[in-house]
């Protein structure tokens, strides 16, 4: 979500990381053999151990059968290989180079259920290959009482039809799964936010906010909102540890989102016209609109600007320029 603090979205989202289905190469499988580059035809180093180096070796595989253009991403330019770099994995999963790194060659052996969640949507694996790579990782596959990660390929098709558009997608608790370039050049590049970084309630009630302009009364609305969205999380998944932790963080740290938890305030995400500062493009008049997934609760906040409009000029000059033309 484009939640925000000193002059935030309005009544629209909320800011883990994106989910990608695999493209095969030509003559590559899911059970093709491992190329003998990858470190698996030989037995685990000390402090490897073979689970570990077995998941390692899945990771690489599907990393290697997965073309950059179905993950999302240009496909231009020299490629040693036809499959995802590890940078280009690592920023996909929203984890770090070195984590991946180690992760393939089997040196960091307990990854969580979230990392696991969040390569598989990097990857974009099959129903069949996630729970595999649950199993590798020696976990269970997030049961119904949890707050679901998983990006249905529904939603991912509609994703890879709006490349052009800036969008984001969020859990039902409005942590970040994916958002695909044209939104990290609006809004800020994401790739590098870790935890409750990637929280956009936590963004918005804690955290440095965001770059939307809200009114007072706009915000008011807007927090109700996201209390509400929060509490409706919790009557559903009460289980679930991590929403447990993050509304224990929240109630901490904010005052306000103590005050309306404790008032029960209500409310509820409605299309709205927002301005975003950009720092270097200026002010950006765009239409925001929210959509809830049903079954799994996920957000989709999607940016649109009137076409011919000025606003539309400016976007797609950010959607050309892209996140890396303004790092100093």
């Amino acid at each position: 979500m484009a939640s925000e603090k000193n002059g935030r979205s309005g009544s629209g989202g909320t800011e883990r990381v994106g989910a990608r289905a695999a493209a095969a190469r030509p003559g590559a499988s899911a059970a093709a053999p491992i190329p003998p580059a990858v470190p698996s035809a030989a037995p685990p180093a000390r402090g490897e151990s073979v689970a570990g180096a077995e998941f390692g070796q899945a990771v690489r595989r599907w990393r290697d059968r997965t073309a950059p253009d179905a993950a999302g991403l240009p496909s231009g330019g020299h490629r040693r290989a036809s499959g995802l770099r590890r940078e280009e994995l690592a920023q996909l999963a929203g984890i770090s180079v070195d984590y991946v790194t180690r992760l393939e060659q089997g040196r960091a052996s307990n990854p969580s259920a979230q990392v696991v969640e969040a390569l598989a949507r990097a990857l974009r694996l099959s129903g069949e290959e996630r729970g595999h790579l649950f199993r590798l990782a020696k976990l269970a596959q997030p049961g119904p009482e949890t707050v679901p990660e998983r990006i249905p390929p529904g939603v991912q098709r509609m994703l890879d039809r709006l490349a052009g558009t800036p969008v984001a997608v969020f859990d039902a608790i409005w942590t970040l799964l994916t958002a695909n370039p044209p939104y990290a050049a609006l809004m800020g590049d994401p790739s590098g936010w870790r935890g409750l970084e990637r929280n956009s309630v936590w963004r918005h009630f804690v955290g440095p906010g965001g770059r939307a302009r809200q009114t007072p009364q706009a915000r008011r609305a807007f927090e109700a909102t996201l209390v509400a969205d929060m509490r409706a999380a919790q009557a559903k998944y009460p289980g679930d540890p991590r929403l447990r932790k993050l509304i224990a963080e929240l109630r901490a740290g904010s005052e306000t989102f103590a005050r309306l938890w404790s008032e029960g305030a209500v409310g509820h995400h409605e299309s709205a016209r927002k301005t975003i500062d950009h720092p270097q493009i200026g002010p950006i008049d765009l239409d925001c609109d929210v959509l809830t997934i049903e079954g799994s609760g996920l957000h989709m906040m999607v940016y649109t600007a009137e076409p011919g409009s000025e606003a539309a000029d400016r976007l797609a000059l950010l959607s050309v320029l892209g996140t890396q033309a303004f790092t100093p």
